[in-house]
């Protein structure tokens, strides 16, 4: 028997995606839209014996898209080509907002698809103050109405039940205004079998992404003829649909004394007070990063112990040579640095998912929209641009919240140049080395100098939001239209599931890229062309031949280093690099920070002969770091390589440049596009290469 397709349609915030997650017990699969970033949400069940195939939807308002979200439900409303277009459409509302549920239900119904009508949160309407005459609603409706509770499952199993009754059809239609039926006529020779309100529909459609471009074009003359236009329509319907409704549902619906909206109201007025409600919001970001510090810490530092064990287990079980080493180093250590950023991303996104899950996150979004609208941002941006500051991994896909699709890769954009954790370690070592270590007006000169580093990243992704505004075009218009919803208790399944989608989505789209990125730098680091790599202790005996077996051991790692396909690619870019202050061995390390941009520091203790485990905590090891780097030479300029100028110059790239591999393969996951991750990559690049040549230029 052939798979019947259910859809779930309704407004955001009326419980669908939970109703989703126990019609399909958790069997689904979340992916992309074709060609989008929009995620499809797609399970499968099997009840009443048949098999049913059920699309969540992306919540919406209205069947006139005004984002990629919305355009994505009318496509598959629409277009009966599409493998999504549905046999019954399941539209779910909720108590305190049943108008929007019914008209989506009338615009569904006069297109001609079957569809049923559920009231989700059936438990709210007494907390909520509602009374509801169910006969009268469905002879309204010309439908049986379902009741259901998404988060207890109650009437779940009875909606599903009626997934396979038919439909009876729907006689109901809006009233079109005479002025206009010229016009519908007109229309109706392009659609012959569409309903009225169906060739209406796709006469209010100005979008080119909706019908082919012929279509929107015939489409577009009929309105240029009668002199009408798109956006006029739409107003049209909104009207007549919103008065007739609201009159229609005084003797179905009846509203007392709302004891839970006057709960809501009275933690609104703390939580979304002008002052109050940023000092909340930002002492729960605080807490948020110190979990992510805190929490992660021991976490992380088990994975990876994990894979430093199986490394050393590998190594002492395989035999010696090039296989050996790509699984120790290539293979196994790519994995590890995929996993290990798995505790930061589970912890975030339990938070955020907590926070959307009780209704808060609609007060953030309420609070920060008019401090990030003048750069072309989304108040949603607010959490990815904070989030950077622990790490840009999760703080790229915690930006999947925002819906307009243009402030959505804004955000993805500038990400980025917020301060992350994996930058500390750099930081801590040039600011050690160039920034003296006394009090300024009472302050330590170093400790303002790093506060200066985190708002250098502050000011770089809103300047770079403010440019890059002005240059991606939107497709969309970005209005703040939406509801405070009332607090409630989370649903702990819907939680921890997503938790699980995003995490599962990193591990398995951005990893892949990582792996291969971290395999690629590995071969570059252990492979060298001539017999200075593989028989380095000749040539150290020559040259030094006074040196301790630890101080060979170090010595034949520098040895290597240099002289690897990695050393050689150091030393290729040291034209480019030398205007900055850099030479080849910084060059060194600047490929090898690719990798995550901690490895700075293990690489240069590398080059400079100290072995690979250098911890700048401990503070003899850093000492010895320090007079190593401090008394390098640098061979172009015959001066002092970590002085001033080139200090500022190295604290400026780091700010400013695309952080880390794994920031490049979460960034192409969730743009979906190649072509503006390297624009992403080739504008922080460039960005960071100008603020530090001019820097070394005017301190030199």
């Amino acid at each position: 028997m052939k798979k019947k397709t259910i859809a779930l349609l309704g407004n955001p915030n009326v419980g669908k995606t939970s109703l989703f997650n126990r019609i399909t017990k958790l069997n689904q699969k979340v992916g992309n839209y074709p060609g989008i970033t929009v995620e499809k949400r797609q399970g499968t069940i099997t009840a009443n014996d048949q098999e049913y195939s059920i699309i969540d939807l992306p919540g919406t308002y209205t069947l006139f898209p005004n984002s990629l979200d919305e355009e994505v439900v009318l496509k598959t409303l629409l277009q009966k080509e599409n493998e999504d277009y549905p046999e019954l459409v399941v539209v779910v509302s909720e108590p305190s907002t049943i108008s929007r549920g019914i008209i989506i239900y009338q615009q569904v119904r006069e297109i001609g698809l079957p569809a049923i009508f559920v009231i989700n949160m059936e438990d709210e309407i007494n907390a909520k103050g509602l009374s509801i005459d169910y006969s009268k609603l469905e002879q309204y409706l010309k439908t049986k109405v379902y009741k259901t509770n998404a988060r207890t499952g109650t009437g779940v199993d009875a909606l599903i039940k009626v997934f396979n009754q038919e439909v009876g059809p729907y006689f109901g239609a809006m009233n079109l205004p005479a002025s206009y039926q010229p016009a519908i006529d007109e229309a109706k020779k392009l659609f012959p079998l569409d309903t009225e309100y169906k060739t209406w529909l796709h006469l209010a459609l100005d979008s080119q992404n909706i019908h082919p471009q012929d279509i929107s074009q015939q489409l577009k003359s009929i309105r240029d003829k009668y002199q009408i236009s798109a956006q006029q329509l739409q107003k049209e319907e909104s009207i007549i649909r919103h008065d007739k409704v609201q009159n229609d549902l005084v003797s179905i619906l009846s509203k007392s004394e709302n004891k839970k909206l006057s709960f809501t109201d009275k933690v609104d007025s703390i939580l979304i007070h002008p002052i109050f409600g940023y000092v909340i919001f930002f002492g729960i970001l605080f807490f948020i990063f110190q979990a992510i510090y805190n929490w992660s810490g021991p976490l992380m530092d088990g994975v990876d112990g994990i894979f430093a064990s199986l490394g050393e287990f590998v190594a002492a079980n395989f035999p010696e040579g090039p296989l050996n080493d790509l699984l120790v180093n290539g293979i196994i250590a790519g994995i590890g640095g995929i996993v290990i950023f798995l505790p930061q991303i589970v912890i975030l996104f339990l938070f955020i998912a907590i926070m959307e899950e009780t209704g808060y996150m609609s007060r953030v979004v309420f609070l920060m929209d008019r401090w990030l609208k003048p750069f072309g941002l989304n108040g949603k941006s607010v959490i990815p641009l904070m989030s950077g500051v622990a790490c840009a991994i999760p703080a790229v896909m915690s930006a999947r919240n925002i819906e307009n699709p243009k402030e959505r890769l804004l955000t993805m954009l500038v990400t980025p140049f917020m301060t992350c954790a994996a930058r500390l370690p750099i930081y801590i070592v040039i600011i050690g080395l160039v920034i003296p270590d006394r009090d300024f007006l009472g302050f330590n000169l170093q400790g303002i100098t790093l506060f200066g580093m985190y708002l250098l990243g502050i000011i770089g992704a809103l300047l770079s939001a403010l440019v890059l505004n002005k240059i991606i075009k939107s497709v969309r218009n970005s209005y703040l239209i939406f509801e405070l919803p009332t607090y409630k208790t989370p649903d702990f399944k819907n939680v921890l599931n997503t938790v699980w989608e995003k995490s599962l989505g990193f591990l398995l789209g951005a990893g892949k890229i990582i792996l291969a990125i971290s395999i690629i730098l590995w071969v570059l680091g252990s492979f060298g062309p001539n017999d200075r790599f593989t028989q380095p202790e000749k040539y150290i005996a020559m040259e030094k031949p006074h040196l301790s077996e630890e101080e060979i051991q170090n010595e034949v790692s520098a040895y290597k280093t240099e002289y690897s396909y990695l050393g050689y690619l150091g030393q290729a870019i040291e034209p480019a690099i030398r205007p900055l202050g850099y030479d080849w061995k910084i060059g060194i390390g600047l490929l090898a920070s690719f990798a995550a941009r901690e490895v700075f520091v293990g690489t240069v203790a590398v080059v400079y002969s100290l072995g690979e485990e250098v911890d700048i905590e401990d503070d003899e090891q850093k000492a010895t770091l320090f007079q190593r780097m401090k008394s390098e030479v640098n061979r172009n300029t015959g001066e002092q390589t970590y002085n001033f100028a080139t200090g500022i110059s190295l604290l400026l790239f780091y700010a400013f440049a695309m952080q880390c591999m794994a920031t490049i393969g979460v960034v192409r996951k969730e743009t979906g596009s190649w072509k503006w991750t390297a624009i992403q990559a080739g504008f922080m690049t460039g960005l960071a290469y100008i603020a530090a040549l001019i820097a070394y230029q005017l301190l030199k």
